[in-house]
């Protein structure tokens, strides 16, 4: 095995998660050598960064092999859509991430509905339509009722999901999507499906296509306004873990549904390795999966990587080489709150080049780091460049202490335009996540 001091870790992303990601491995026992690609200012007080196309494969892996990485972790969906981890296997070269037959269960909505269906994973009805008509019947209330979900197929930047009160509303989200193109080919194919009530828990674990390790589990805060109101967006904050992730939760959903995905991927000829991500609504008819995500979620990672303790290094490199060993729990007996500081106009725009203050003083706040999303260097002065700027983040032994240094450390900060949500963490008090 190669010397720890030899050791070195490319991670592919420029956003909060591959940050956290980076930063969490920078702290492993013999603190191996980081590269991210293209990374962000806050990666580069980590090590180096690298500029890549990472829709390119080919450019992807030159990097890697001039490097001579030891282990490439992906942070998006999008390069395994491209298949960008069969690129890295086929030259035998380790990669956290599935194939692109695994990146299908995110990528396409439809493809994750049928492969539920046929491997008995429990979801919510649903209907695939890949036309107008067909959609519009759909959504007439006869078969789903209201209120009713529409669902964009393809990756919509996490804005392709309409909760529809009415039927009225329903016509609108359909025609939105298939007629007025929002979604571009995303929204060519819609899945209808029933609305499931219940509270909703985030579970991650870590395959290698027949071993899979719970590394915890989150809640995240999808609106842009405090109380959950307003639009959706890519996430404004999260708590780990959900007190909702019990023992028996964690067993049931393992057995019943992680397992069932890698069994199911080995029938089809491929094995999943790499992160899951298992969104899941409580229902009082038992837990039902949302969606899955194949990458580590965002602003989740942010609240979940600062919580799993031990040597994350091995156990990445486990899942990329089939050798992956469940030695038990992963999490601390800590818990942390994220708040995501976002630029003005978010979610429907953005500002950008607005200078950022502050972050020195958060990060001094004890248990706090400040981890960067959409951030860059203009001359020598820190700017916004991106709808979520930053996730102040609060590891404590509460939840009370927690949001209290996460959001003494958020107001250290400043930019124009700067808005969050002040109620992050409230429903883990209330005990309902």
């Amino acid at each position: 095995m190669k010397e720890w001091a030899a050791v070195k870790v490319l991670v592919l992303g420029a956003g909060g998660r591959e940050h956290a990601l980076a930063w969490r491995l920078s702290r492993d026992p013999e603190h191996p050598e980081i590269i991210t690609a293209p990374g962000n200012p806050g990666m580069a007080d980590l090590g180096r960064t690298i500029q890549v196309d990472l829709m390119d494969s080919e450019a992807v892996l030159a990097l890697a092999r001039r490097e001579k990485v030891d282990l490439t972790i992906v942070g998006s969906e999008a390069p395994l859509e491209r298949g960008l981890a069969d690129a890295f296997r086929a030259e035998g070269l380790p990669i956290v991430g599935p194939s692109r037959a695994g990146a299908a269960l995110e990528c396409s909505k439809a493809h994750a509905k049928a492969f539920m269906g046929r491997h008995g994973i429990p979801t919510a009805r649903f209907a695939v339509c890949d036309n107008v008509d067909a959609a519009l019947e759909a959504v007439s209330g006869a078969q789903f009722g209201f209120p009713v979900v529409i669902k964009a197929d393809g990756l919509a930047a996490g804005k392709g999901v309409t909760i529809a009160s009415t039927r009225d509303e329903a016509e609108a989200a359909v025609r939105t999507a298939m007629v007025d193109g929002q979604f571009g080919d995303a929204g060519k194919t819609l899945v209808i499906e029933e609305c499931l009530s219940g509270p909703e828990v985030s579970m991650f674990y870590l395959c290698d296509g027949r071993e899979a390790v719970f590394l915890g589990s989150a809640q995240d805060h999808k609106r842009i306004f405090d109380n959950d109101r307003g639009p959706n967006t890519g996430g404004m904050g999260a708590l780990a873990p959900s007190p909702l992730a019990t023992p028996d939760l964690i067993r049931e959903t393992t057995l019943t549904i992680v397992g069932p995905v890698m069994e199911g991927h080995r029938a089809m000829g491929d094995e999943y390795s790499g992160f899951l991500y298992v969104s899941l609504m409580l229902t009082p008819q038992g837990p039902r999966v949302i969606e899955f995500n194949v990458r580590f979620g965002d602003p989740e990672a942010q609240v979940v990587l600062p919580l799993i303790e031990g040597d994350l290094y091995h156990l990445l490199l486990g899942a990329a080489t089939g050798t992956l060993v469940d030695r038990g729990r992963w999490e601390s007996a800590d818990v942390a709150v994220g708040v995501v500081l976002a630029s003005r106009g978010y979610p429907a725009t953005s500002e950008s080049g607005q200078p950022i203050s502050g972050i020195g003083r958060a990060s001094a706040v004890p248990g706090v780091t400040v981890f960067h999303a959409g951030t860059k260097i203009a001359g020598d002065q820190l700017v916004t460049a991106g709808g979520r700027v930053l996730t102040v983040v609060a590891r404590a032994a509460t939840y009370e202490k927690a949001i209290e240094a996460a959001y003494h450390a958020a107001q250290a900060i400043q930019f124009e335009g700067m808005q969050f949500r002040r109620d992050i963490g409230q429903k883990a008090l209330a005990g309902r996540t």
